[in-house]
This record gives structure tokens, C-alpha cells and sequence, in this order.
């Protein structure tokens, strides 16, 4: 039977009539910094861990990479999984099919693109006309980069000072001539 002794209790008036209480401390016991932010590492490091396992691990297999890489030959501009038609349903569950029947991912690509053709690539092949998509923006960006130097270098070199020369007997006398003239004008 607990014993009627009183606890004080400094900050509730209330808990010093329920007997055998402990007292209320100010501090609320804590672990030191050092464990806690030791703890907090740890679960840290398991997060980050499972994170990234979760991102390595391909539960799915290779099926569902290929819709997704694949741009849909029903829908323009979207890849094969994002496409709604019915088609693109039936071509994923084949896809899914021949994943399980044990093809072999390059097998199926290469049947894929012998029936629907290069649509089926999100980018060019680095082979024939598509080395210039690869190769266009790449001479573009050193050709453009070449010409701001080059104009850079221009506007900021000092200009070469030509020493003045004295003017020539045919520059004097064709000056004096158009002072005749001009003088002749004004009288008129």
C-alpha cells in the first residue's frame, strides 16, 4: 500500500496531493551531446544506406528500363510507358512477356527496332547522320567561342599611333584652290 508521504513539487500545486510523487526537476534528463549526435549519425548512415540500396536494386528488371527509354511509336514525343493508347499497353505487356520467356534485352531492342524503326530511339545513334547532332553544337560552341575572342581581343588591344606626316605640295595647292573657290562663292 503506498505510504501517504508528500513529495514537494515546486512547479504543480496539483501533484502535491497525489502521494509518493517524485518531484518535478527543472531539467529534463538528456542524453549527452556527444551520444545523441552519435545516435543521430548512425540513423543517418542506415538512411542513407537503405537509400541507396533501394536505388541500386532493379526489382523490376529489364523490361520496365526498356518502356522507359523507348520514345512510343503511338504517341509522339512520349516514351512508352508515359503513352496511354492501347497499343503502347499491348507492346509493354509484350515486352513484359518476352522478359519472362527469358529473351535477352538486346534481342528484344533489336526486334523492336526492326519493327517500328529509329522512332523508337530517344536520341540519335552516334553512326552516320547522326554524328552531326553530336558533333553540330559542339562546332557551333567552339566556332561562337573563337569569334568572341576574336572580337574581345579586337576591342581590347591598343591602337597603333601613326606619327603625322606633313602635308605634301599637291595637298597645299588643291587647299588653296578650294579657298579660291569657296572665296569666289561668298563674293557672288
Amino acid at each position: 500500500m503506498p505510504s501517504k508521504e508528500r513529495v514537494p513539487c515546486p512547479r504543480d500545486p496539483a501533484c502535491r496531493e497525489i502521494p509518493n510523487l517524485p518531484a518535478h526537476s527543472d531539467r529534463v534528463e538528456e542524453a549527452p551531446r556527444p551520444a545523441r549526435f552519435r545516435r543521430g549519425l548512425v540513423v543517418f548512415a542506415l538512411y542513407l544506406g537503405l537509400s541507396l540500396a533501394a536505388a541500386g536494386a532493379d526489382p523490376e528488371g529489364w523490361a520496365y528500363t526498356v518502356s522507359n527509354d523507348l520514345m512510343s511509336p503511338f504517341c509522339p514525343g512520349r516514351t512508352l510507358a508515359e503513352c496511354p493508347s492501347p497499343q503502347a499497353d499491348e507492346l509493354r505487356l509484350w515486352i513484359i512477356v518476352q522478359e519472362a520467356a527469358g529473351r535477352s534485352q538486346a534481342d528484344v531492342e533489336e526486334e523492336l527496332y526492326a519493327r517500328f524503326g529509329e522512332v523508337l530511339r530517344s536520341a540519335p545513334e552516334v553512326r552516320g547522320i547522326g554524328i552531326a547532332a553530336y558533333a553540330l553544337p559542339i562546332a557551333v560552341f567552339v566556332g561562337g567561342g573563337l569569334l568572341v575572342a576574336g572580337v574581345l581581343r579586337r576591342i581590347t588591344t591598343k591602337p597603333v599611333v601613326v606619327a603625322e606626316v606633313a602635308p605634301s605640295a599637291a595637298a597645299i595647292s588643291t587647299d588653296s584652290e578650294f579657298e579660291r573657290l569657296i572665296d569666289e562663292e561668298r563674293r557672288a
